[in-house]
């Protein structure tokens, strides 16, 4: 397995409305009223499209030749397995000439990020206790999903889980090797790998039995809510057949202690006995591999996985 760097296609806010505007138009035939840049990540890249007469759908411009497939497809995926509402994807359209990245269009998820959320953020324990108690019982709707294979929703071809993560999961060790050897990884990164990797097997000695859909990453800011409550689930990533407890990781990044999404799914869904530091592993392994394919590292992110792996380390 290789993991490199992705070079994105070259997509700055401007360009990026003018193509969905035109994506847009064509695929309803409709005039478009406006337009409002929502934002992106390393890769893609997310409008606002309005139509006369008022509906709004999503558009999104994928800055990888490689992601419209994958994407749509789970996207689609997960909205049918979900007891929480996802877009639903309305067209698919690949690069031409006049729009040279992949897009795709989507229903809107009414609302705003939970990360972003102050209504949620600045609520009694009570609504934050009931919102996880949903986002955790929706959550776990797509887990019951399962396949007799484990590996990518595409082509799931692997008989356990550590047939199919430890091949990932070492060929992401094996890289950031590679770049802490020009010095492109610190060393503080790869000393926490090091010593993770050398407990890898106790970590994942007990074996996964059932090949469940995760999201991939569900985090606070894929997260929607409307007026405080939860609304929708948006932008699965690297969705799987997979260890259901690889999408529990994500809830330890930002808020934590604020919502304990993590800690109320185990309560309430149980959980392996080394969850957490299978959680503190999938976390750092995670973002590492994000680093490699990004080149962006995130210090508020990685930080606290380093501290967080020490000393579940130190527990074993």
């Amino acid at each position: 397995m290789v993991i490199d760097r992705i070079t994105p296609i070259s997509l700055d806010k401007d360009k990026a409305v003018a193509y969905a505007r035109l994506a847009a138009s064509e695929y309803a035939g409709k005039k478009v009223k406006k337009c409002k840049y929502l934002g992106g990540g390393s890769f893609g890249r997310a409008v606002s499209v309005t139509y006369d007469g008022g509906q709004t759908i999503v558009v999104k411009l994928l800055c990888n030749a490689d992601m419209l497939e994958k994407e749509t497809h789970d996207l689609s995926l997960l909205a049918s397995h979900c007891s929480i509402s996802m877009p639903k994807v309305l067209f698919v359209r690949k690069a031409d000439d006049s729009i040279p990245v992949d897009c795709y269009g989507m229903e809107k998820i009414d609302g705003r990020c939970a990360l972003f959320s102050l209504r949620l953020l600045l609520g009694s324990r009570r609504k934050r206790a009931e919102f996880a108690d949903k986002v955790t019982n929706s959550l776990h709707s797509l887990h019951m999903f399962k396949s007799d294979k484990f590996g990518d929703t595409l082509s799931p071809d692997c008989n356990s889980w550590i047939d199919c993560y430890k091949p990932f999961a070492e060929a992401v060790l094996s890289k950031a090797e590679e770049m802490h050897s020009i010095g492109e990884m610190p060393d503080r990164v790869m000393d926490v790998m090091r010593a993770a990797w050398a407990k890898f097997d106790t970590i994942f000695s007990e074996d996964v039995e059932e090949a469940c859909l995760i999201h991939g990453d569900l985090n606070l800011a894929n997260i929607m809510v409307d007026k405080g409550r939860l609304a929708g689930f948006i932008d699965p990533l690297n969705s799987m057949y997979a260890d259901r407890e690889y999408d529990l990781f994500q809830f330890d990044n930002f808020f934590k202690k604020k919502f304990n999404l993590r800690q109320t799914y185990m309560q309430k869904f149980g959980a392996s006995k080394n969850c957490d530091y299978k959680c503190a592993f999938y976390g750092l392994w995670n973002e590492v591999y994000c680093y490699i394919k990004s080149g962006v590292l995130v210090g508020i992110i990685m930080n606290p996985l380093i501290d967080n792996m020490y000393a579940r380390l130190a527990e074993l």
